[in-house]
């Protein structure tokens, strides 16, 4: 069990073993989502939202394509350059019909198997460049916000992860989320991208009148306490009196995030418990802090 530090602005999650971490799952997740990929028995079968299978594995690596890029440092071009005009305006709400729509498009790839050697390529590539890079080097990512090197790599892996799950469940074959690669999206994605400031991220989303504040806990994690609300985006370490306390397992607050699954079956599931003063402020909690 991870222990709770005192009340206060919450300390950087990237540590040495969270930087290990995440390098460990995007070279895992991966080369699973990549075998996954060139094994799938219909490229054409529909795979999330509008997507078939390959159109989701197109996406995928158009992102890790471009993140071969964005851990250069700006020495390196975007290999799908017709994203970079989205890239400060974009917010979560405009994201889907935005910046991917525009990506996808561009990027015209569809064969599974070229499609597969493209992304071993460019996450191959994304970890060679940042072997020995300080993983708390904050770069400049979509609408205004800022994310360390860790967080990216972190985001990159649950992209794998999550779109894996809908590619496995198009092919009917087995796809496992395990529990310490989804940890990374709360501690070094969620928390280090609140941290080091949201920029229009949240914008177009309903803004409750007041800040609302949810702690996070779980036997993965550092407890940490995220408030949102009124113009506010900030975290907190955990431990302190919230309106909700959310317990979860990472994979579950994974897939309910991202609309995989919904939070009663979650719920049911062993996999969410909301407990609190004022549990029910959740609901417009998670209606500001609304993934794609």
């Amino acid at each position: 069990m991870v222990r709770a530090r005192p009340r206060g602005e919450a300390a950087t999650r990237v540590t040495p073993e969270r930087w290990r971490q995440a390098r460990r799952a995007v070279l895992d997740a991966g080369e699973r989502f990549a075998a996954l990929v060139e094994s799938a028995p219909d490229p054409a079968a529909r795979a999330v939202g509008r997507w078939s299978v390959a159109e989701t594995a197109a996406h995928v690596t158009a992102i890790a394509l471009n993140n071969t890029a964005v851990v250069a440092g700006g020495t390196k071009p975007f290999p799908v350059p017709e994203v970079r005009p989205h890239l400060a305006a974009t917010t979560l709400a405009t994201l889907s019909g935005g910046m991917n729509t525009a990506q996808l498009a561009a990027f015209t790839e569809r064969d599974p198997r070229r499609l597969a050697a493209r992304l071993r390529e460019a996450l191959a590539q994304v970890l060679a460049t940042t072997e020995h890079a300080d993983p708390t080097t904050a770069l400049p990512w979509l609408g205004g916000s800022r994310l360390p090197l860790a967080g990216l790599l972190a985001h990159l892996a649950n992209e794998l992860l999550v779109h894996g799950w809908d590619v496995a469940r198009a092919a009917g074959a087995r796809w496992e989320l395990p529990e310490e690669q989804a940890a990374l999206f709360v501690d070094l994605f969620l928390v280090e991208l609140t941290r080091h400031g949201v920029g229009r991220l949240l914008d177009d989303y309903p803004d409750p009148p007041r800040p609302i504040a949810v702690g996070f806990h779980s036997t993965r994690t550092e407890p940490v306490t995220l408030v949102v609300g009124a113009g506010v985006a900030r975290v907190e370490e955990g431990g302190g009196p919230c309106d909700a306390h959310l317990r979860f397992r990472p994979s579950a607050l994974d897939l309910v995030l991202f609309h995989r699954i919904g939070p009663v079956r979650a719920a049911l599931t062993g996999g969410l418990l909301v407990a609190g003063r004022r549990p029910w402020l959740l609901g417009p909690f998670l209606r500001k802090v609304r993934m794609p």
